[in-house]
């Protein structure tokens, strides 16, 4: 079956490759929810000399006022207008029609199809068409409308703000073959944006409310990870070296091959800069790592680095490094996962960072759907054969509390990072809390922050509250009071 490109390959994606040519497209939805620039966006991905996309108006805004508002658009180009994309007003010809009678109307756009044979036929909007006649006359002017069109080939899309109970009952979801909903949900800081296929006829669509976002390239769809059913990547049995000195030989040899690792820690404790380890190391074997961060920007993550004789930025000249920075207030996670998911489909990144999983938990304000978030996202990456380092902040001050409750299974490895106190000192300690199957070290290791990065010393043996409970000290042995002995 010939599809139509919509001109975004997530959409595509999300629409089970496209749309039908010849297909009945409804596009509904709530002002200000992007249905209009959708469209327009279609028609402009795919119209042609050969064959226009043709976009027809009913009452609403005047085409100087449309086409006006094109133009701080990526995707419009004023030279195809008439000769690739024509607007056509069918206003004069309602106002002009006696009641009950949209047959000019529909023998007009008909004769368009079938003479002109345009790629797509845009009518925006056919909800306003109820104003003009009655139920029955607009299902058989509908019906009338489609079946004639499709024999043309043309993707026909029917826009229209269209309520829950309108899209339950109207003539036209009935007759179409395909349904996308459009909502737009006030939400602080940042309103929210989601797509979803009701209904696509022939098509193995990807359910579920995709994120949607508004930008200068015009209406960009991010697709609902939990969407996708990735299989498990098989281990190939190797070690990943982790680039902090010290760690590998906790963890058995390093990291197992595509395993998702946790380094759990509170503020300052050197995190980030464990991020920067495992990065450099991947560079250093020439292999590809994508880093994301909710805090720290792209300059300031490249100025750390080179702190400690890491030269990100030509990494990032060479695309071997992607630091993308995701401000917290903008952070989506369907948009989040887009981009690992594009980064990692050309099967040559090897190392992905996450800064930080608590921040991220946090501020994109979706707990309940969080737990099959991770779980999709970790079991994409893994299907990659990648290695993903994530971090999660802990408490600063008093017992260490579980920050992902519920959801540290997802992980084959934990490891944490604590202050602890040393008589009248802050010092920093390591341990490997987790790793699934694969044995490892259970010590407490000394941790400090050196000229390479994180580095690890000497294991300690007498220490209290390592599970948490209460604030992790060192304890040395008391000394032995020999005059207590004698008798």
């Amino acid at each position: 079956m010939t599809r139509l490109s919509t001109g975004l390959a997530d959409l595509d994606l999300i629409l089970g490759g496209g749309l039908l040519a010849g297909s009945v497209v409804v596009l509904a939805g709530p002002p200000g929810s992007g249905k209009t620039i959708l469209a327009q966006q279609i028609c402009f991905a795919n119209a042609t000399v050969e064959r226009k996309a043709v976009y027809y108006t009913t009452l609403s805004e005047p085409h100087s006022k449309l086409v006006e508002h094109l133009r701080g658009f990526a995707f419009f180009d004023p030279a195809t207008l008439g000769r690739e994309v024509e607007y056509v007003h069918l206003g004069d010809m309602l106002r002009g029609s006696g009641t009950d009678d949209l047959e000019p109307l529909i023998d007009e756009v008909v004769r368009r199809a079938l003479e002109d044979e345009p790629v797509l036929v845009v009518i925006d909007s056919t909800k306003m068409l109820r104003d003009f006649v009655s139920d029955h006359a607009l299902r058989m002017a509908l019906y009338d409308l489609t079946s004639r069109v499709a024999h043309s080939g043309a993707v026909l899309l029917l826009l229209g703000e269209y309520t829950a109970e309108e899209m339950q009952t109207g003539v036209e979801f009935a007759l179409a073959d395909g349904i996308v909903h459009l909502s737009h949900q006030p939400r602080e800081p940042v309103d929210r944006r989601t797509l979803r296929v009701v209904k696509m006829r022939g098509t193995n669509h990807l359910s579920g409310a995709h994120t949607v976002q508004i930008t200068a390239d015009g209406l960009q769809v991010y697709p609902r990870v939990e969407s996708f059913l990735p299989e498990g990547a098989a281990s190939k049995g190797r070690r990943v070296p982790s680039g902090i000195p010290g760690l590998d030989a906790l963890m058995g040899g390093g990291i197992p091959h595509a395993d998702a690792t946790l380094v759990l820690g509170p503020s300052g404790v050197g995190k980030t800069i464990g991020c920067l380890n495992f990065v450099a190391e991947g560079l250093a074997s020439g292999e590809r790592c994508l880093y994301i961060t909710f805090q720290d920007t792209v300059d300031q993550l490249v100025d750390m680095a080179g702190r400690f004789g890491w030269d990100f930025e030509a990494a990032r000249a060479s695309d071997h490094l992607v630091i993308s920075h995701v401000p917290v207030g903008r952070l989506e996670l369907d948009v989040l996962a887009a981009v690992i998911r594009h980064r990692l489909a050309d099967g040559t990144t090897t190392r992905i960072v996450i800064d930080s999983l608590a921040e991220m938990a946090r501020a994109a304000r979706e707990a309940d759907r969080f737990p099959a978030y991770l779980r999709s996202l970790l079991g994409i990456v893994r299907a990659a054969g990648a290695s993903l380092w994530v971090t999660s902040e802990t408490r600063t001050f008093g017992p260490m509390e579980e920050p992902l409750a519920g959801l540290m299974f997802l992980f084959h490895n934990v490891v944490q990072i604590r202050y602890i106190e040393h008589c009248a000192q802050i010092g920093r300690v390591l341990n490997v809390l987790k790793m699934r199957n694969s044995g490892h070290d259970n010590g407490v290791h000394t941790c400090h922050v050196a000229d390479r990065g994180v580095a690890l010393g000497s294991k300690l043996t007498q220490v209290t509250g390592v599970l948490g409970w209460s604030v992790l000290r060192e304890c040395p042995i008391p000394a032995t009071d020999d005059t207590s002995a004698v008798s």
